[in-house]
């Protein structure tokens, strides 16, 4: 499984000025609250937590300004829960005077397993500067330590470098000022399931931690506005924290920041600069088109719509333009590629024409609040495209839809299919009934984003006792694992599985993972 870097530095791109303004207008008011640590742990060997690594309480937190420290030694301070934001610290030499500096290494750890790892030994394709280190040196003491660097974590590792033999070092009056856009208390999900109590415990406080000054995809990394996510984090808002302004300031953000050619960026950077990135993926682009339209429903926000219309049209048009030859068939472009998942072992084919429907469909709906008289022609391509899906991907004898030149047959085809209701619901039914007699268990997917549209298809498709058991399966197995919020990579059969070749600069806090909490409220409700 692997996701290719694009390099795309000739493209140029729009900064349209009016729109960037809304999206500034539209800028949340961080909550911030003080979190003090709970204990003072150390890390053991615990076979039933990720990598056989968890922690064991030392002392309460309360007792650390009476511990002292040399050359060496490790103190990890547990929080008790998963945060984002800053670090501080109180910090006095004790006995001789400082005859040295001090030098510390600190660590920010989401999970146990973190603590336990050497930053030195990655091997990983991503940069090794999203690890979550400081070096500090302090000529001066007391001093009160504050990281300028915004960090996601729950464990601080603090490991003295050195002192001197004449004096130690104490610590007092830790905290974290923690921050999130998140605000109120969210729709509740009622249900006698504790595992499903749980899971959307975890839920809540992935999706919270991500809502930064925007949707974040990852408040550890990448830290940025990702549409893939966007998509499924307005959707879990909706339901939860209904935070509308941090959506349409994403929305706003898009659409100011397309390429000349009309094409939406897959991520845009907000800091130091609104920038956006030269990445481009077919299904991200289109899902612009998807959350305008899930937010007008929502809403009922005309002005966005007006806003907005015009760039949702320019995804849709291009597909017109470029992909759709006349009889229906999609001929994707290779430099303009389906993401869907991760993995690249499966052909994406099909689950890209689904995609493509999907959108289309949303984007007619949207055309016909602008009452545009070009509808027809929207509906004749959807019918043309819908047509000739059924009539060429969906294998009879089977009872599934097919991929690619080698006609491969793969969950998120059938996944697709399902949720761009291109068959009838009996269709659907039967569809992913069979899915669930020969794809299952899945295998070669390990995104929280592919689980979800799984999942989904199957409430969907009216398998619900079977969505239920794969939210509990995936979801909770994480939580088994020791998760105090969800995952970017998840694979239950290789739970410390990366698709960055070193599980180092994995995320545990990722925005697409938190859809139990929309999925839950949605369909079990």
């Amino acid at each position: 499984m692997a996701f290719t870097f694009q390099i795309n530095d000739d493209v140029e791109f729009n900064h349209d000025k009016q729109l960037l303004k809304k999206a500034d207008d539209n800028i949340p008011e961080l909550a911030k609250r003080v979190v003090t640590p709970v204990q003072v742990v150390e890390t053991v060997i615990d076979k039933n937590l990720l990598d056989n690594v968890g922690t064991k309480k030392v002392a309460d937190a309360t007792q650390l300004s009476q511990m002292k420290f040399g050359r060496d030694d490790r103190l990890i301070l547990d929080f008790g829960n998963h945060y984002v934001g800053h670090f501080t610290i109180r910090i006095k030499s004790v006995g001789s005077p400082m005859d040295a500096p001090l030098t510390l290494k600190l660590k920010f750890a989401e999970l146990p397993t973190e603590l336990n790892q050497d930053s030195q030994d990655y091997q990983g394709w991503l940069s090794r500067s999203w690890m979550q280190e400081e070096t500090v040196h302090l000529d001066e003491l007391p001093a009160n330590l504050y990281l300028p660097r915004r960090y996601s974590f729950r464990y601080v590792e603090i490991k003295v470098v050195d002192t001197s033999p004449k004096w130690q070092v104490s610590f007092f009056e830790p905290a974290l000022i923690a921050e999130s856009a998140a605000q109120g208390a969210p729709t509740p999900f009622h249900t006698d399931d504790k595992l499903l109590q749980k899971i959307d415990q975890v839920g809540l406080k992935t999706l919270a931690d991500c809502m930064q000054d925007v949707f974040e995809d990852g408040p550890k990394r990448d830290r940025r506005l990702w549409i893939g996510d966007l998509r499924l984090q307005a959707l879990a808002d909706y339901q939860t924290y209904d935070n509308q302004t941090l959506i349409k300031r994403c929305l706003y953000l898009f659409g100011a920041l397309a390429a000349k050619d009309g094409r939406i960026p897959a991520n845009v950077f907000v800091k130091p600069t609104y920038t956006p990135d030269d990445t481009f993926l077919l299904d991200y682009s289109l899902f612009f088109v998807s959350i305008l339209d899930d937010y007008f429903q929502h809403t009922d926000d005309y002005t966005v719509l007006e806003d907005l219309y015009p760039v949702a049209k320019k995804q849709i048009d291009y597909v017109m333009k470029n992909m759709v030859q006349s009889n229906g068939k999609i001929v994707f472009d290779e430099d303009y590629p389906v993401f869907v998942d991760w993995s690249n072992e499966f052909n994406k084919d099909t689950a890209g024409v689904a995609i493509i429907i999907y959108a289309l469909k949303q984007f007619i709906h949207l055309s016909r609040l602008q009452r545009l008289d070009t509808i027809d022609y929207y509906q004749k391509e959807l019918a043309q495209i819908t047509n000739y899906a059924k009539q060429n991907l969906y294998n009879e004898e089977r009872g599934l839809f097919i991929s690619g030149p080698d006609h491969e047959i793969n969950i998120a085809s059938q996944v697709w299919m399902v949720l761009a209701q291109v068959m009838t619901p009996e269709e659907n039914h039967q569809l992913m009934s069979n899915a669930v007699k020969k794809l299952f268990p899945i295998k070669g997917i390990a995104t929280p984003y592919m689980y979800h549209h799984v999942t989904q298809a199957l409430f969907e498709a009216g398998l619900t006792d079977a969505g239920i058991q794969l939210l509990k399966d995936y979801w909770g197995k994480m939580i088994e694992l020791g998760a105090d919020t969800f995952w970017e990579a998840f694979d239950p059969n290789d739970p410390s599985y990366s698709p960055y070749g070193s599980a180092m600069v994995n995320s545990y806090c990722h925005a697409w993972s938190c859809t139990p909490v929309y999925l839950m409220r949605k369909y079990l409700s």
